[in-house]
This record gives C-alpha cells, structure tokens and sequence, in this order.
C-alpha cells in the first residue's frame, strides 16, 4: 500500500500541513517536540481511526482549537483504483470518517483498507508488561486481516459488558441472576471460541515469520518462540496445567485454568499429533513451554469447553463481580533460546524482539493480502547499534513498500544511503513545518 499525500488541519501541532511523500522511503528528522512523530501518527489514524499516541481524540486536537481533519490518498494492489480518506473530529460532536467523501457507518469498517504496521518506543511494553498489552496487538494484527475477527471482537465486548453488569447486581438473587445470565453465556462461548481459534491458527503460521524477522536483524544463532496461554483445558490428563495468576490475567486463586497452546512450538516442541481426519483445528499442547504432544480443537469443541467453564465458574464470577474466564483474559509468552523474555531478557533483547515482531508482521501481511503494508517507525533508530541500524535501512531499501522513519539525526541516515529521485525522500520538521531536502 502507498500513500502519496498527506493534508492535516489542526491535528496536534500541524495546524495547516500538507506533504507530498515518495513511494518507498521517507525519512523525517528534526529535534525533539518539532512534529515528525505527528506526520506519522496522523497516517496511523487513517488507516485505523486513532492515534497510537494519544489516548483520546480530544488529545489530538491543537490546543486552543475544537476540531481537527487529516485526509489522505492510498493506492495498492489490494485496491483496484486509488481513493481518498478523510477523518474528521470535533468535540462535541464526535468522530467521522469518510472514503471518497461517502461517510462509513460504523468506524470499524475503515479497519483493514490501508494495512499498516507500526514500531514505536512504546512497543517495548509488548514484552515488558502485562498480558493486556499483548493482547491489544494481536487483536489489532488479525482484526487488520479479517472483518469477520473484528466483528466477533466487537461483538463479544460487548456481550462481556452485558454479562458483567448482571454479575455486578447484587441486589439479584443466585437463582434469577443464573437464569438471566445463560443467554448471555451461550453468545460469549459462540463468540469467544472464534476469538480464540483464530487468534491460535494465525500464531502458528506467525512462527516462522518471527523466527525469520529476528534472524534478520539479530544473526543467526537465536531461537525467538512463544506460547499462547489460554483458558481451554485439554483433553489429556497428564497436561501440565497452569493457573491463572495476577500477571496471566485473572486471580492467583481462581480455579479456571488457563493452560498452553504450544505454537509450532514452545522451545523444545514436538510436531502436532493431529486427530484423524480434522487439519482445521487449533493445536493444543500437552506441556506448552516445554514440549510435547498436540491435540487439535475444532471451534465447536472450543465453545463446549468455554460453555461449561462459565457455567461452572458462575458462583466465583458472582462473587467478583467479573467475568474471570475467557479470551479477555489470554496472553502470549515469549521466549529466547527457550528462556522466558519477560523475566530473563536484556534492554537490547527487548528491544530487537520487539522489532522483530513487526517485520514479522510485515512479511505476514505482504504474503497473506499480496501487497506490502505501510510500515511507520518512530524513533527507533536510537535504541540500535550502528551496525543493526544499517542492517535495517539496507533491508528496507531493498523491498518495495513504503516505509516512514523518524529520527532526531538527519546524519544517522544520509551516511548510510542516497535517496534515490523518484523513490525516496528526506524531510525536516521544526515547529510544524515541514521542509522536503532531497528535491
């Protein structure tokens, strides 16, 4: 995908921008505060209807002002003819979004037109922190590659919402809370085993992907993996189980388990023994970070699963007042050279795994929708040696995608390549102007 144009009205502090870019590499510099991560930022917002730094719209609006619009051209061999998207936010009156100037209905069917993928510095909280932040950007990654994802995500948040509600009435008796609360129960099992298999079957064609993206950067010699942990127990009885605990999502006493899926694998695993005559499954595996054998769930065996643990977790979700077991609740381990990433990683190691993880979604989106995202990366090049630095500004130059970059050195760059007329493009940024260097 490509963007060739770039118009922003009072969008934090662009109060009157508009930039033409080049169709491969555009390298942003200027010092801190100038505006550079707001050119890529509002290109974000174009493609996913929010920003990846501010937290609220509100914030996105230059100060002193009640409104901003940002609108854009995009082209790419998944569209069969270029168009123009145009967001608008007052406050007061909300957000709208328009696609050659015919308003969507809903905000989320902007979602997966334009692809893009995004590194930042605060990406290093995929690693670092809670399972939340993990689950944000595998939501985020499939719901860019399937409508249908996006709307069963939707749709069980709020059925989430609805069921929580009830189990917060306390002035509802066990009886007639039960009662109102199984329809709700059977939408969230239908709802939620869809989630979970397809978050499953995408991570297990993701591996090899993140195995190739940390290769690149890194060198050989480093085995990056992961486990997906999820409430499904299987149907082994020598699984090693592991219970939910604070980090993982829920209670360090609740009884729900929330076991692994070894995806293809957890360090040390064995190939997946799959039931006669199903492929369609999602692998589960008998010990996720360790090894082992894999069962394979269908959707439907997903659903009686989560169906019965709801129904038998009613009494502990009455007492919290929450639903305590379900996708809303799974996270994703990582592991290098089968040592757990979160607990034993360095700065460094955090940092490249991180950055590994979005070329890897790169690749994937390149090979699963035929064209190349946009890939924006901001002020990343700091946190990389030198040699690292060259290593991904050569691989970048030699794809044909469009790529953003942002950097407070000009220098670190201009010695690295010559941009190329025609194809690639140096811009500086202070105090909301941007001048094009490399006409």
């Amino acid at each position: 995908m490509n963007v060739s144009g770039l118009v922003l009205t009072c969008f934090r502090n662009h109060k009157e921008t508009a930039v033409t870019w080049a169709p491969r590499l555009n390298v942003i510099t200027g010092p801190n505060g100038a505006g550079k991560t707001n050119l890529i930022d509002a290109i974000h917002y174009l493609c996913m209807s929010r920003s990846f730094v501010a937290t609220s719209d509100q914030y996105v609006v230059t100060s002193g002002e009640k409104s901003f619009t940002v609108e854009a051209r995009f082209s790419g061999a998944i569209r069969s003819k270029p168009f123009d998207v145009r967001c608008t936010y007052s406050r007061g009156e909300g957000k709208r979004i328009y696609v050659n100037d015919s308003p969507l209905d809903k905000l989320s069917d902007l979602i997966g037109r334009v692809p893009v993928v995004v590194l930042s510095p605060d990406d290093k909280k995929l690693t670092r922190e809670g399972p939340a932040e993990r689950r944000s950007f595998l939501d985020g990654f499939i719901a860019q590659l399937s409508s249908a994802y996006l709307r069963d995500l939707i749709d069980y948040r709020r059925v989430l919402k609805q069921r929580n509600a009830l189990l917060a009435d306390y002035r509802m008796s066990r009886d007639v809370m039960q009662a109102m609360i199984e329809p709700w129960d059977l939408q969230l099992a239908t709802l939620g085993s869809r989630i979970v298999h397809t978050r499953a079957q995408t991570l297990l064609r993701f591996t090899t992907y993140l195995e190739k993206g940390y290769e690149t950067i890194a060198g050989i010699g480093h085995k990056p993996t992961f486990a997906y942990k999820t409430f499904i127990n299987t149907v082994y009885s020598d699984m090693q189980i592991n219970d939910y605990s604070q980090e993982g999502g829920a209670d360090p006493d609740s009884s729900a388990p929330l076991s692994d899926f070894t995806i293809a694998g957890g360090p040390d695993s064995a190939t997946a023994d799959t039931r006669a005559g199903n492929t369609e499954g999602v692998a589960a595996g008998e010990d996720g970070v360790s090894g082992g054998k894999q069962a394979v769930w269908t959707p439907e065996e997903i659903q009686q699963s989560y169906a019965e643990l709801l129904q038998s977790g009613f009494d502990k979700d009455r007492e919290r007042q929450q639903t305590t077991i379900g996708p809303h609740r799974d996270d994703i381990v990582f592991y290098l050279n089968d040592l757990e990433l979160r607990k034993f990683g360095s700065q460094g190691q955090h940092r490249l795994f991180a950055l590994a993880l979005k070329l890897a979604q790169r690749d994937y989106y390149t090979d699963e929708l035929g064209d190349m995202p946009i890939f924006l990366l901001d002020d990343v090049f700091g946190d990389l040696d030198p040699s690292k630095t060259q290593v991904l500004v050569h691989m970048l130059l030699e794809q044909s995608g469009q790529v953003f970059i942002t950097a407070a050195n000009r220098n670190l760059f201009t010695s690295m390549f010559t941009p190329q007329k025609g194809m690639d493009a140096l811009y500086r940024v202070a105090d909301g102007q941007v001048t094009p260097l490399s006409e």
